[in-house]
């Protein structure tokens, strides 16, 4: 019985807020500001999505969001794989020079750099586009130092075999290290496109046009320019992508976790 309630409890922690949302995006605003807590007093208004999605340009702004952090999950992959086998498996002399260099800035708040990342932008003359947001977003020291994790407990016998057999470094690459590293590569992917799905401050200093900005950043203004119920509309549908990207990758995450950063041999 304890444990029933125990799970009831995190469970309605947990998905409690989503749920209110929810019923909050399907009511009418007078209800939600009346009766927060009662459900659907004059049925359930599915039109609160269709107005909120045409009333805003919603769509526009949705397909900024997926060009944002479509473009950042895939540099980020391609950073953190490429970063963690230089690392991991190639191993130059400089290696751990390397390796304390992308360590020390984990303790480096990004705000500081935000200055001199904004200069670094508008030198290359790359404000305004999404490359902006890409690359800054993407060479992200956590990742880097969790592929290298992964890939050096990949058997090294694996890499002599292969090796013996004539292959080079990017065969070794494509070939081996990232058929088997898709855990890793799922749990990458995913926290990549999540910091850059909600992060705020970076994307409007970079995309100062709005017609040009993801979800995150001209969501504040909409409560402006909205009835409360369809604002929450656009909330929960917001509040969606994250729990869907999560429902995708959830096997890789859990696969990963089991396996501790290590591939049994």
């Amino acid at each position: 019985m304890g444990t029933v309630l125990v799970l009831v409890g995190i469970t309605v922690t947990c998905a409690g807020p989503l749920l209110w949302l929810f019923k909050a995006a399907t009511s009418t605003s007078n209800e939600i500001l009346a009766n927060p807590f009662s459900l659907w007093q004059s049925g359930i208004h599915w039109e609160n999505f269709v107005e909120a999605w045409t009333k805003v340009n919603f769509g526009q702004y949705f397909l900024n969001t997926l060009w944002t952090v479509g473009g950042t999950t895939i540099v980020g992959l391609i950073v953190a794989t490429t970063g963690g086998y230089g690392l991991a498996i190639l191993k130059p002399k400089y290696s751990k020079a390397v390796f304390i260099a992308v360590l020390a800035t984990l303790f480096i708040p990004g705000v500081i750099s935000l200055v001199s990342l904004y200069l670094t932008m508008n030198d290359l003359n790359l404000l305004g586009t999404y490359p902006a947001v890409w690359f800054p977003a993407a060479a992200n020291a956590f990742s880097i130092l969790l592929v290298q994790r992964f890939f050096a407990g990949i058997p090294p016998q694996i890499f002599e075999a292969a090796r013996i057999d004539g292959a080079g470094p990017f065969r070794i690459f494509f070939s081996l290290v990232l058929p088997l590293s898709r855990p890793v590569i799922g749990v990458v992917a995913l926290l990549t496109a999540i910091a850059s799905y909600k992060d705020f401050l970076w994307p409007l200093l970079a995309l100062p046009d709005p017609a040009t900005q993801p979800i995150s950043v001209v969501l504040p203004s909409f409560s402006h320019n909205m009835p409360l119920a369809q604002f929450m509309a656009v909330l929960f549908v917001s509040v969606l992508v994250p729990v869907a990207l999560f429902m995708v990758f959830q096997r890789d995450i859990l696969q990963a976790a089991g396996n501790s950063g290590a591939v049994k041999g």
